[in-house]
């Protein structure tokens, strides 16, 4: 796994170092800090392979993060180890600068002694870490609480802590959806998918059991016998369920009763945490189609006619409604005219920016533009009319994820289901949404 982990700071001096295999030496800190971080050309690719070692790095503000291994190892996990150190370092001391750094070095030393062993990730867990390491080091702990310690290090709930008491029990559920979209300019659509995430924020005493169900096609079908679902006003398809291609959940979550009772049960963390996320390929709900006009005047003219269509209920108001519209490299002047919102033209980002605070559901708005430019004779660089982007955030889930319901239980503890409040909320938010033009 990873042989070395390396901290530098933007001159290349070494501030952590810590190495975890022999097959590590001196000269893979001189090869990173050579090749990479004082290379003349800019290094774009965050892995390096420099004489059969790989540098997996990640930087933030003026600090690398350079994990080294000599063996082939898989690249998502060490990055997603790093991105968990980032996490920890942040929730320990905030920003991540050289000065945080060398004050909180010792710090860091024990944060790496428990987070990596022999090179392979162990415990991330931030809330199982603060339990027993702190910035002064490690405390003095009393029998009941070296009990405690021990119980969340080797038992099954290491990310929950037993004794949480709030005067108020509240669960908050975010639905949060990326759209990424590829249309044609005659509106056939190339390429489409979702990538979701079920954000939580838990303040529940005691050690509750969540159960969660969502609208997923393997729960509906199992329930209906495999028939087609009935119309429903989840927005992702007419039979009511959406077809989830795949899916990651967080470690509460018990995958047994996943497989077995198509139901997501777990004992949620205190705080906030992410759920689940997915990804969908299938009727998706698209929230806004971009008709594009282009039509060429002459070789110093061109007319632009856009036009932005809203595919949702008319009770809902989609926010931050932003168009860009792409111009040509030798532009000289625009004039725009549009129906609603602000729009300008920005040479220095060669497109016009249609900015919209707020669209109501089954409206259709309208953009003209025309565009002077300057004669060119050069025929090489020909304008390649790149692809009108948008962004946009809708109250509800484009792949159509609907929570069917979401119960807790508590056993110990005197309340029941019917004493927390629950708050559920659907966010869709643009990707790469994009239309040909």
């Amino acid at each position: 796994m990873i042989g070395g982990l390396f901290i530098y700071n933007h001159k290349g001096e070494v501030l952590i170092s810590r190495v975890y295999r022999d097959d590590i030496g001196r000269e893979a800190v001189d090869a990173f800090r050579v090749n990479v971080i004082h290379a003349r050309q800019q290094v774009r690719s965050p892995v390096s392979s420099i004489g059969r070692t790989s540098f997996f790095h990640v930087k933030r503000s003026n600090i690398w993060l350079c994990a080294v291994a000599k063996k082939n190892v898989s690249a998502s996990l060490v990055f997603q180890f790093l991105y968990k150190m980032i996490e920890v370092m942040v929730s320990y001391f905030g920003k991540i600068n050289e000065e945080n750094i060398k004050n909180n070095f010792v710090l860091i030393y024990e944060l790496l002694d428990e987070l990596l062993d022999y090179g392979y990730p162990q415990n991330t867990d931030t809330g199982v870490l603060k339990t027993y390491i702190t910035q002064q080091g490690v405390r003095a702990q009393t029998k009941e609480e070296t009990t405690r310690i021990t119980n969340q290090v080797t038992g099954q709930i290491a990310w929950r802590r037993e004794g949480i008491k709030y005067r108020r029990n509240e669960l908050f559920l975010d639905v949060i959806e990326s759209v990424n979209l590829l249309m044609s300019p005659q509106g056939q659509v190339l390429s489409a998918h979702v990538s979701g995430r079920v954000r939580m924020k838990s303040y529940l005493s005691g050690m509750p059991e969540c159960k969660f169900g969502i609208n997923d096609k393997v729960v509906v079908d199992s329930r209906r016998g495999g028939g087609a679902g009935e119309a429903s006003g989840g927005g992702g398809g007419k039979s009511g369920h959406i077809a989830i291609d795949d899916c990651q959940f967080h470690q509460c979550v018990k995958l047994s009763k996943f497989d077995t009772e198509h139901s997501i049960s777990f004992i949620p963390p205190d705080g906030e945490f992410e759920l689940m996320t997915y990804r969908t390929t299938k009727d998706i709900s698209l929230p806004f189609r971009v008709i594009p006009l282009v039509r060429e005047t002459g070789r110093s003219g061109m007319e632009v006619k856009v036009v932005v269509k809203s595919n949702f209920k008319p009770s809902l108001l989609a926010q931050k409604v932003e168009v860009r519209i792409p111009t040509p490299l030798n532009t000289s002047g625009v004039q725009v005219v549009c129906m609603k919102g602000r729009a300008r033209y920005k040479a220095s980002d060669n497109a016009i920016v249609w900015k919209i605070k707020r669209m109501g559901g089954m409206k259709e708005l309208q953009l003209s533009a025309e565009i002077d430019m300057l004669s060119s004779t050069d025929k090489a660089k020909k304008w390649t009319r790149p692809p009108i982007s948008m962004n946009f955030e809708v109250p509800f889930a484009p792949s159509g994820f609907k929570v069917r319901y979401l119960k807790v239980f508590e056993s110990k503890l005197n309340y029941s289901d019917h004493d927390v409040i629950k708050w559920v909320r659907y966010i869709g938010k643009s990707g790469f949404y994009e239309t040909r033009c």
